[in-house]
C-alpha cells in the first residue's frame, strides 16, 4: 500500500503545476476577454476566483482516490500507462468550469 501511495503522490503532485497553469491562462483569457481595464477590477470576481481555484484543487485531490484504487487492482499497468487521460479530462472540466463562472 506504501509503494502504490508514494507511487500516487509522485505522478499527481508535479502534474499539480501543470493543471494550475492550465487554470491561470483560462483565467488570463477570460479577463482579458471580458474585462479589458485593470482599473475595472473589483474584489468581489478576485475573491470568487480564488475561492474558485481552491475548491478546483481541492477537487484535484479527488484523483488521488482513483488513482489508489485502480493501482489495487489487477488493471494496474494499465491504469498506470493511462492515467494521464484523467489529467486531461479533469483539466478541460476545470477550464470549463472557470470559463462558465469568471
Amino acid at each position: 500500500m506504501k509503494e502504490i501511495i508514494t507511487d500516487s503522490i509522485r505522478y499527481w503532485e508535479p502534474r499539480r503545476i501543470v493543471f494550475n497553469a492550465a487554470l491561470a491562462l483560462v483565467l488570463v483569457a477570460s479577463y482579458g476577454y471580458y474585462q479589458p481595464s485593470l482599473a475595472s477590477l473589483r474584489w468581489q470576481p478576485v475573491i470568487g476566483l480564488l475561492l474558485m481555484a481552491v475548491i478546483a484543487n481541492v477537487l484535484y485531490c479527488s484523483a488521488y482516490f482513483a488513482d489508489v484504487f485502480f493501482q489495487m487492482s489487477e488493471y494496474r499497468q494499465t491504469w498506470k500507462r493511462n492515467r494521464w487521460a484523467l489529467l486531461a479530462v479533469g483539466t478541460a472540466f476545470a477550464a470549463g468550469l472557470f470559463l462558465f463562472y469568471s
